[in-house]
């Protein structure tokens, strides 16, 4: 993997170590441990705990997700002695960009249900700590608003592709100018997947107008809608569906109401219609967007090598954290198997594809283990939108540079002092146990 630090910045995230046992800086997220983390932000979120199931729960019976943490677990690191990793650093390149770290921030939708300033937060959270942030088509911002928020932090956008070219190209166009530089299309949400709890409970924001901003901010979708575009729009906080619901009664003649669920309903048939593009579908994006594309939800390494044929130049290898198929494997063992093709790390060494992994990332072992199996960079999702649930900006920033200090520490600890000393080199970094960790996850 081609990785030239020579003139890039040099970032100690560890420092964070000394501030906090020097200064007695106490974690505003309450703890530095991600299970302790994940268990606040359930607690702050109980007054809107729809809001939080939507967020954080999975398909069918969570067996995707349990998948997910329990193969990372699986494999353990071989640290090694006597090596001087006194001078260590995350630093890498990503599409002939150079990046402090190997982290970027996953497109995770609808984060204005968490918290009041929703994107806007982790947007500026993201450009803070210098890792890249992708920004969702079903944000409850509009794009050039958080494009505004992140200044001039690097962006992605990703594409839950519309079924209307006019409206995709409008939204392509949007982003390119918005500063964002690469396209990352999601390929395992053509349709939303089977979630028992938002059945149980009717819970779909989209329905009330809510994580539908790039929409109501888009100029050709809302023609198509016979109304002027919402530039700025910011849906209320919190979201009470129950009451949305009774504005939409029989005789309750709410016409704001009956505005958003239209508005909501028109997008989502845009969006998550439940066509299902081809291989074939992807030279549209190809002709009509300048600059990387990176399709994520690859599990396979038949479908790796068809993102390849197709002149794609990347892949997130994902199951959208178990989101979608329930008992489906976990993507970590896709990961396994794709960096494992000849082609695929061929094309990776000679500079021409790219390898992301998400799914599963909570602990900065986390990512030394997807690193060393290959993946050139990795997504955090729910650990960022747990620090937002619960403080917002700093709630996310903090999770961010304490994910980083932790990769760091442990990268010096396993005697390696940067990310390329460790990349696909899983034979030397890693050992697959017999049997999975049993603890609790």
């Amino acid at each position: 993997m081609a990785n030239d630090n020579s003139s890039a910045p040099k970032t100690t995230w560890s420092s964070l170590l000394t501030l906090i046992y020097l200064t007695d800086s106490r974690p505003v997220n309450g703890s530095y441990d991600h299970r302790a983390v994940e268990a606040k932000a359930r607690e702050v979120t109980k007054g809107n705990h729809a809001a939080y199931m939507y967020t954080f729960g999975n398909a069918g019976t969570s067996n995707t997700y349990r998948n997910n943490l329990e193969a990372l677990r699986q494999w353990r690191i071989i640290p090694r002695m006597l090596r001087n990793t006194t001078d260590r650093n995350l630093e890498t390149t990503l599409f002939g960009v150079k990046l402090p770290s190997p982290v970027l921030i996953a497109p995770v939708g609808v984060q204005g249900i968490l918290h009041k300033d929703g994107e806007l937060a982790t947007a500026s959270a993201a450009a803070n700590v210098g890792v890249p942030f992708i920004m969702s088509t079903a944000s409850t911002r509009s794009i050039e608003a958080v494009a505004k928020a992140n200044g001039d932090g690097h962006r992605w956008y990703q594409l839950y592709w519309p079924r209307s070219n006019d409206v995709t190209l409008s939204v392509l166009g949007r982003a390119k100018a918005a500063g964002f530089t690469a396209l990352v299309v999601t390929l395992d949400t053509f349709l939303i997947g089977w979630r028992p709890h938002d059945l149980d409970t009717a819970y779909l924001p989209f329905a009330a107008g809510v994580g539908v901003q790039v929409g109501t901010s888009d100029p050709v979708f809302m023609q198509r809608m016979g109304l002027p575009v919402r530039p700025d729009e910011r849906p209320a906080f919190p979201l009470n569906l129950d009451a949305f619901r009774q504005r939409l009664a029989p005789g309750a003649g709410d016409e704001q109401a009956a505005l958003a669920l239209k508005l909501g309903a028109g997008w989502l048939q845009e969006a998550n219609s439940g066509l299902f593009r081809t291989w074939e579908d992807l030279e549209f994006l190809r002709a009509n967007w300048a600059g990387p594309i990176v399709l994520k939800g690859i599990q396979s390494v038949d479908d790796a090598h068809a993102a390849m044929d197709a002149q794609m130049d990347g892949i997130i290898v994902s199951n959208h954290g178990g989101r979608q198929v329930d008992g489906a494997i976990s993507s970590f063992s896709a990961l396994e198997k794709i960096t494992a093709s000849s082609r695929v790390l061929r094309a990776q060494t000679e500079g021409t594809f790219t390898v992301l992994f998400d799914s599963g990332i909570r602990q900065g072992s986390d990512v030394i283990k997807a690193i060393a199996m290959g993946a050139q960079g990795v997504l955090v999702g729910r650990p960022f939108m747990y620090g937002l649930a619960i403080a917002g900006e700093q709630g996310v920033e903090e999770v961010l540079r304490s994910l980083l200090a932790e990769t760091e520490i442990t990268l010096g600890l396993s005697g390696y002092k940067s990310i390329e000393e460790i990349w696909a080199k899983r034979g030397a970094v890693l050992e697959k146990a017999d049997a999975p960790d049993k603890t609790k996850l």
